[in-house]
């Protein structure tokens, strides 16, 4: 893998990462238009260890002290009715569903699932469920209205992006104005999410990365990926939170649907092939 490979799919990761577009279905197509060779699942998963990273730093406050009080709640009653304690437990169980069908489907989502068909079919489909949640969605629950039933929801939403197209902050966002949260409940809520099954998958995917094929990243440029990603993740967090609280998600939406026919429209001229 060169370097300006390495550098464009670290940029792309960070950017939209915490977008509701699809990292993975970006590096997947930018991959198969600027490269003509796929990197993988297992690079897209160890590069989100540096937007993962961004997440942990921009809210380490938070993450502490949810943290804290999710462990003393173990043995001190006392605290186990604030909202700290019960979103401790609300990202353990959100995290179980992606679990349970990422090891079920592991290899489908490493091969089958990278189809550019699917993913240019995806990104538009989910698009228009975007549109409608966003439509449809009262936005009256703040995140201090967070409840189980939010959190196993979120989760379920959560391993559909598994499939790249999905977006995983798109499918969280997208339950959680379903469930009449506001945009920025459910967007604080995924960050939050992601963390337990961004960390795992990363980890676990770093030796695979490292395979014995032709196109595999070395060490140094999985590192410079990784911090160009969390570089510029960390930005978009940001950018996002602010964006959600001023903003509707029709932005998204006419992006995804853009790309989603441009891809489709590449793969029925020959430009691009789908696997």
């Amino acid at each position: 893998m060169g370097w300006v490979e390495v550098i464009v799919l670290g940029i792309v990761q960070g950017l939209t990462e915490f977008l509701p577009i699809s990292s993975s279905a970006h590096l997947r197509i930018t991959s198969a238009i600027f490269f003509n060779e796929d990197a993988g699942a297992s690079f897209t998963a160890v590069t989100q260890l540096g937007t993962e990273a961004a997440v942990l730093v921009y809210f380490a406050k938070d993450i502490w002290r949810i943290t804290r009080t999710w462990v003393v709640g173990i043995w001190d009653r006392s605290v186990r009715s604030s909202l700290d304690y019960r979103m401790g437990w609300y990202v353990i169980v959100g995290t179980i569903p992606i679990g349970i069908f990422g090891l079920l489907f592991k290899d489908d989502i490493r091969t089958a699932a990278r189809n550019l068909w699917l993913v240019a079919t995806v990104l538009i489909v989910f698009a228009f469920v975007l549109a409608f949640a966003e439509y449809w969605g009262r936005q009256t629950r703040t995140i201090n209205n967070f409840r189980m039933r939010d959190g196993v929801v979120m989760g379920f939403a959560q391993a559909l992006a598994l499939i790249p197209g999905v977006s995983r902050s798109g499918g969280t966002l997208t339950a959680g104005l379903f469930l009449s949260l506001t945009r920025e409940a459910a967007a604080r809520y995924s960050f939050l999410l992601a963390i337990p099954a961004v960390l795992i998958s990363g980890v676990f995917s770093i030796p695979d990365v490292f395979n014995k094929s032709d196109h595999h990243p070395s060490g140094a440029q999985m590192v410079v990926a990784t911090v160009i990603a969390f570089v510029l993740g960390y930005a978009s967090i940001a950018w996002l939170l602010r964006y959600v609280a001023h903003h509707t998600l029709y932005l998204f939406v006419l992006y995804r649907v853009a790309l989603g026919s441009l891809v489709l429209a590449l793969l029925m001229t020959g430009t691009i092939a789908a696997t």
